[in-house]
């Protein structure tokens, strides 16, 4: 009985080991995570004559300034990137829902000759390099003339094959006895789809939603090429834009302000569905 109970104590100490290394290394890639933007955040507070005064930077402003905020948005078009981003975001975003639901309904639910053929040719266009499709794309707007446009910003990015392949398998988890009760009361397809399914999935349409919005966002390889007129600029190009000025140079405060208010919108959209897109990753991934 001795011997059970320091195994026992034995086994719990090596636990409480384990448990406190695991939360001490979750701990120290947290800071190293979060870190930079805690320095974003703080420099753009800053006053830029502090900010210039220090020889050993300090880990909080002497006195908080919103005077960088003020800069960020009058010495360069801010607001104007910020807008492009907001439209170029928010339409990318629902014709990509739009056109991918629709997708993933027909391959999970529906009967068609080729079906099969034509998802696996999709899958396959994955392994494609993404400079060759950028490469297409850019041959493409500027055949059409629709370089520095809205248009020539949104249409290469209304669709998702990695998208809709976790919506289709989401799709597909669906028992069939709905699909086919919904047929014996005389529902269509795009009825049952709207009612049925899309409520059913909304965890993982919602979590495609958000990281749709963070890609449009974040976007700056696609925005950098197909636009050099400023007023199509998105606010990752704007950024570039100011970095390269001589403000963004000069005046590191105000630089650092508006990254911050780049990024901030960001950081809390996820933070608020963090469990969600957990949710629908999760649903996506598992069979059964």
């Amino acid at each position: 009985m001795n011997d059970y109970k320091k195994i026992k104590n034995k086994t719990g100490i090596a636990k409480a080991i384990k448990s406190a290394l695991t939360y001490f290394g979750l701990t120290l890639w947290g800071i190293a995570v979060l870190f930079p933007f805690y320095w974003m955040i703080q420099n753009s507070f800053k006053s830029f004559a502090e900010y210039n005064s220090e020889s050993i930077p300090k880990f909080l402003p002497s006195v908080i300034t919103f005077e960088n905020f003020v800069t960020a948005f009058t010495a360069v078009p801010l607001g104007q990137y910020l807008l492009n981003t907001l439209i170029f975001t928010l339409a990318t975003t629902i014709i990509m829902i739009t056109v991918i639901t629709l997708a993933a309904f027909a391959f999970a639910r529906l009967d068609f000759k080729g079906k099969n053929a034509a998802f696996t040719l999709l899958l396959a266009l994955m392994m494609i390099p993404n400079e060759l499709v950028i490469i297409t794309n850019f041959a493409t707007i500027t055949e059409i003339e629709l370089r520095n446009t809205f248009l020539g910003l949104i249409l290469p990015s209304v669709t998702s094959i990695f998208y809709l392949y976790l919506l289709k398998e989401n799709f597909a988890q669906i028992p069939d006895e709905l699909y086919l009760a919904a047929q014996v009361d005389g529902s269509t397809d795009f009825n049952y789809l709207i009612k049925v399914m899309v409520p059913i999935s909304s965890p993982t349409i919602v979590t495609i939603l958000i990281l749709k919005i963070i890609e449009c966002w974040n976007s700056y390889v696609w925005p950098r090429l197909i636009t050099d007129d400023e007023a199509y600029f998105l606010v990752s190009n704007g950024i570039q834009t100011i970095r390269e000025s001589g403000f963004g140079r000069e005046n590191i405060p105000a630089m650092m302000a508006a990254v911050t208010v780049i990024s901030v919108p960001l950081i809390i959209l996820f933070l608020i569905f963090k469990d969600r897109i957990m949710e629908g990753v999760s649903r996506g991934g598992t069979k059964g």
